[in-house]
């Protein structure tokens, strides 16, 4: 019985999904046997998905989502055509898209994968698109809005801002909302990755 062969560019798909695997674990201060705990898989095999040994199923990709609070489909669409952009360049047809339409909020990562300090995402709001509920998380965030109106309040107060205008803040409450009638873009950075 000889061992099945695997493409390269599968390999490279397998060690982007490994390294996002383990920037979100590490942007959430887990440790793996607590990410097997969590999982009900042992340390080993959780320690083989991070450096690619393992290949998760389906099945272990939703709990993966689940348990990082991330859309299922952050873990697919590595696809890089050209060896020499992997991991450096992101084409503008190749984003992984993040959110749907139904809820307001569709992202697409910017960023190559989550395996640097920072993540880089086009979030694009729709009309009339809110987060109700105040949001909190151990992050440096920074935004530039591309186009629209979006109001963004931080630490309890409201900012609204236009075209060309940005923002920072560090591990303060935020909410948003486009109290606009056209989508909002927003180009959002947060360090470190929390998708």
């Amino acid at each position: 019985m000889t061992p099945t062969a695997t493409r390269p560019e599968q390999d490279n798909g397998d060690r982007l999904l490994a390294g996002d695997i383990r920037a979100l674990r590490k942007a959430r201060g887990l440790t793996l046997a607590e990410i097997a705990l969590k999982l009900g898989r042992s340390v080993g095999w959780v320690s083989q998905v991070e450096r690619g040994l393992s290949v998760p199923s389906l099945g272990d990709l939703r709990a993966f989502a689940n348990l990082f609070d991330v859309p299922i489909s952050l873990f697919f669409s590595h696809d890089v055509p050209v060896e020499q952009e992997r991991g450096v360049i992101v084409r503008a047809g190749s984003r992984r898209s993040l959110g749907t339409n139904e809820s307001g909020l569709v992202e697409e990562l910017l960023s190559p994968d989550l395996g640097g300090s920072f993540e880089m995402l086009r979030s694009v709001f729709a009309p009339g698109a809110e987060l109700k509920t105040e949001t909190r998380r151990p992050t440096e965030e920074a935004g530039y809005v591309a186009s629209g109106t979006f109001e963004i309040e931080i630490d309890g107060i409201w900012h609204r801002l236009g075209e060309g205008d940005s923002f920072r803040f560090d591990g303060k409450p935020f909410r948003w909302r486009n109290p606009g009638i056209e989508a909002a873009v927003v180009i959002w950075v947060v360090s470190p990755p929390v998708y």
